[in-house]
């Protein structure tokens, strides 16, 4: 997939007719991701952007956050004084906010196809505890199936709660450990009491299965998909 840097509003040449033609080159990539139903990184890539674009155009301005974070003392100082060319430049200035008005609908539409998939994907996504379940919902582990298949990925799984002055959210980790068979005698329940008499340390775990109703691509739509899921399920029951 093609992507946009964090930056494409004001590196190299600022010229509208460019300008466009690199977020148009972005969205076509993003859209044969899309109709791939490969959500991730696209999905993601796509809220930043739109973000940020909405950010610039709502505060008439653009802010240090609109270039590389992780740069120098010497690389900064330069950087100001070519934000501070850019700012005292009608011209470019005008140029910029062209393009962030022209930008905003364009990635707000892929950005809704994206929402589209998503909640299609989570809409056929059923979630349910494997065994008892114990007071302590924070570690376990996640049986990822498709449904289609014989067998379930199994992954540990650890959220964790940070918060900002205003909010308070959940996060959560995830790890591949092994697949397992399912089987008549070899079933959620049976690897669950396997995995607690190997991993003595989760003598009880929380466990959950993840049972994906519909077929599309693991690694950049389902396992996201169903970890945030997973997150808001047990939100749910901690509620």
């Amino acid at each position: 997939m093609k992507t946009l840097s964090p930056n494409w509003l004001t590196e190299h040449l600022i010229d509208f007719e460019y300008k466009k033609y690199v977020l148009l080159a972005y969205l076509q990539s993003v859209r044969e991701e899309l109709k791939a139903q490969r959500l991730y990184p696209a999905f993601a890539d796509l809220i930043f952007h739109y973000r940020n674009l909405c950010y610039l155009r709502d505060n008439k301005t653009l802010l240090y956050e609109n270039f590389p974070q992780r740069i120098s003392h010497a690389d900064f100082e330069r950087l100001k004084l070519v934000y501070k060319r850019i700012v005292e430049d009608d011209e470019t200035m005008r140029v910029i906010e062209e393009l962030v008005h022209f930008s905003i609908p364009l990635i707000g539409e892929a950005l809704e196809e994206a929402r589209e998939i998503y909640d299609y994907i989570e809409g056929h996504l059923e979630i349910s505890p494997v065994g008892i379940t114990p007071l302590n919902t924070d570690r376990g582990y996640m049986f990822l199936t498709k449904a289609t298949e014989n067998n379930t990925r199994i992954y540990t799984y650890h959220i964790t709660v940070f918060e900002d002055h205003h909010e308070r959210f959940r996060g959560i980790h995830t790890q591949y450990l092994e697949t397992a068979a399912l089987t008549l005698t070899q079933t959620y329940e049976h690897l669950k009491l396997n995995l607690a008499r190997r991993f003595a340390h989760l003598p009880n775990p929380a466990t959950f299965a993840v049972i994906a109703k519909i077929s599309c691509p693991l690694e950049e739509s389902l396992l996201p998909i169903a970890r945030r899921a997973l997150v808001k399920h047990i939100s749910r029951m901690s509620a």
